[in-house]
């Protein structure tokens, strides 16, 4: 983009906006009187997302020494100041958003109002950038967009030693800079004429149908009259909206051929126009598009693989449409973009999620449509096994049966918890009322945090809900995910909810007659707690003792009776214990390899290994006993 009508060049990547970024400088600059919030909003096109990258590049040390800064407007630069913090909201939640920003500026807070207490004591202001608002969450029908609005920008916004700048939806403009003193705050909508930028809209589309950005030499690309002309018909009809410019573009370049530059009752006013237009250009019927973009409308993350995307078309088309879809690649080519996966997937998108709000209302209905494509996940899952569902169903069917209302139906599969991604799958369910959950889900719920944070893989996932369902007396469920043909590091034998649990101890009931040996678990409890034995002062501890095998409690065992390993039985098994706070593992004696990893929630108040390898633990919630099933390396004697 070249060319300025103020004599100064403007910038390369948003080619106008001068009047916008005159006052994101002085924001950035702290000028007398200028907002200390500033809240970009617009209709979804409106370019607002492209302005904020494009300030970005003048705010980042590195980045502005690629751009002619020394040849722009001194007014719509900001100096060069260290990079603000800029906690990215595309696909994350409200609490990533926000310790982003903790660890940007090096807090030492552990809770979010520690982190704003923290914010707000610094003897200097922070700036805060979040862009991408539109499409936090890593479930769209989370909603959290509006979280984020609520738990995070609103307390920042409310924090005076913070300076913000952020790109909210419409909707939630108002809402963010409500309660904020007057002149703290101000909102620029890029629809409202003092913001406009008609100019800027031309020179996007001249820019586009240039031969020098890879466009196709025709003869009103390669003419610069006749490209400034069709140009300036497109910047009139798009109004004030960016993305019509480029679907009209996009439209005209995909299929040139008849195409009048002179006539412009092709060129769209409006997302819906630019859809419509290009159909019937094609000579499609505008609905059979509409149709086939509808999976995409629906979609979530960062595309659908292409082979998934024509199966899910028709899903919600219907057969009859099963050729238009095989063959409609020009009709869609427009409105999308290929995504290159690491794998050698290719998925593809919608251009932009405003594409997919107008083809969203146009549905007959949301839900309905949703529960199509939720079948038609559902049934490309290899034998309902999701060790080999495509990623793409995996991930997401939970967001897209949370939207069809059937997501509480999906959660009574432990492959799908175990091979799920976990944080798609927890903001699904947390979308879900807690009343509206089976017993399952709400395991699920309890440990994801666990899963979340260490992001753990596979093998970990299964191992720590096969042992959360133990705990929650869904025994059966552990037992399904033994036969998922994981390799699991144990088997939960049992678990025991008692609370105040500060010491563990394995041991065993001497054989007597013909009665064998007993392995037991010793757990030192407070006094008074039912079937213990007291075995201190008054008010100390008591002793209670458990099979450390069967589900069985020996409340009526004397623990005079319980011996325990010698130093040498202990020293000649197999495996060992280390301890951490909220860890532990055990490893094998022989080539000190781990052979199985414990995590927890809270800290382990006790742990002890038997010789045979049978692992007992307690935490303040009660006490469990796991049998290792991974090989150690017997020790050479």
């Amino acid at each position: 983009m070249t060319g300025s009508s103020d004599g100064y060049t403007p910038h390369p990547y948003i080619g106008g906006r001068s009047a916008v970024l005159r006052t994101l400088a002085a924001w950035r600059t702290e000028w007398p009187g200028a907002p200390r919030v500033v809240i970009l909003t617009g209709s979804s096109g409106s370019g607002r997302s492209r302005l904020l990258a494009g300030f970005l590049m003048l705010c980042d040390p590195e980045f502005r020494k690629a751009l002619p800064v020394d040849e722009m407007d001194p007014s719509a630069v900001p100096p060069a100041l260290p990079a603000p913090a800029v906690p990215a909201a595309a696909g994350r939640t409200a609490s990533q958003v926000l310790w982003l920003v903790a660890d940007h500026y090096k807090l030492s807070a552990s809770s979010t109002k520690g982190v704003y207490a923290e914010l707000a004591s610094l003897d200097r202001p922070v700036t805060v950038v979040v862009p991408d608002l539109d499409r936090a969450g890593p479930v769209r029908a989370a909603d959290e967009p509006a979280r984020v609005v609520r738990e995070v920008l609103k307390p920042l916004a409310a924090t005076e030693t913070v300076r913000l700048l952020t790109d909210v939806p419409r909707e939630l403009a108002a809402e963010l800079a409500e309660g904020l003193p007057a002149g703290a705050a101000q909102i620029i909508d890029l629809d409202d004429p003092q913001w406009a930028d008609p100019e800027g809209l031309v020179l996007h589309a001249d820019a586009a149908l240039n031969p020098q950005s890879g466009v196709p030499e025709l003869p009103f690309t390669v003419d610069p009259g006749q490209r400034r002309r069709l140009a300036e018909a497109i910047g009139r009809r798009a109004g004030t909206n960016h993305l019509v410019v480029q679907l009209a573009v996009h439209s005209i370049l995909t299929a040139p051929n008849g195409f009048d530059p002179t006539d412009d009752q092709y060129l769209p006013a409006s997302v819906g126009q630019a859809l419509d237009l290009h159909s019937r250009r094609l000579g499609s019927d505008p609905q059979t598009l509409r149709l086939m973009l509808a999976p995409l409308a629906l979609a979530e993350s960062a595309g659908v693989p292409v082979e998934l995307w024509r199966r899910l078309a028709v899903a919600v088309a219907g057969p009859d449409l099963a050729e238009a879809i095989g063959n409609g690649m020009a009709l869609v080519a427009p409105f999308v973009e290929p995504v290159e996966e690491e794998d050698g997937r290719t998925l593809l998108r919608l251009l932009h999620p405003a594409i997919g709000d107008e083809i969203r209302a146009g549905l007959a209905g949301v839900r309905a449509a949703q529960s199509q494509v939720a079948v038609a996940l559902l049934e490309a899952v290899p034998n309902q096994d999701w060790g080999r569902a495509d990623p793409y169903v995996r991930d997401h069917i939970a967001g897209h049966t949370l939207e069809a209302g059937l997501l509480p139906q999906l959660l009574t599969d432990p492959g799908l918890f175990v091979h799920a991604d976990p944080v798609r799958l927890r903001a699904a369910i947390e979308a879900v009322p807690t009343e509206g959950l089976g017993a399952a889900a709400r395991t699920y719920l309890r440990t994801a945090p666990l899963l979340t944070r260490t992001e753990a893989p596979a093998q970990l996932r299964a191992a720590l809900l096969e042992t959360a369902f133990v705990e929650d007396g869904l025994p059966e469920y552990a037992a399904a995910v033994h036969r998922l043909g994981i390799d699991l590091p144990w088997q939960t034998l049992w678990s025991l909810p008692v609370p105040g649990i500060h010491a563990v101890t394995i041991g065993s009931i001497p054989a007597s007659g013909d009665e064998p040996a007993v392995p037991v678990a010793a757990l030192a409890v407070p006094e008074g707690t039912p079937d213990a034995y007291p075995i201190g002062a008054r008010g100390g501890s008591a002793l209670l003792v458990h099979s450390l095998v069967q589900r069985t409690p020996l409340g009526d065992t004397s623990p005079e009776r319980i011996l325990q390993p010698s130093e040498e039985e202990r020293a000649s098994a197999p495996l060992a214990l280390s301890v951490g706070g909220d860890y532990l593992r055990v490893w094998s004696r022989a080539d000190e390899e781990i052979v199985a990893a414990l995590i927890s929630d809270v800290p382990f108040t006790g742990a002890d290994l038997s010789p045979d390898g049978i692992l007992l633990v307690a935490t303040e919630r009660g006490a469990k006993a796991l049998r290792i099933l991974a090989q150690a390396t017997p020790i050479a004697s």
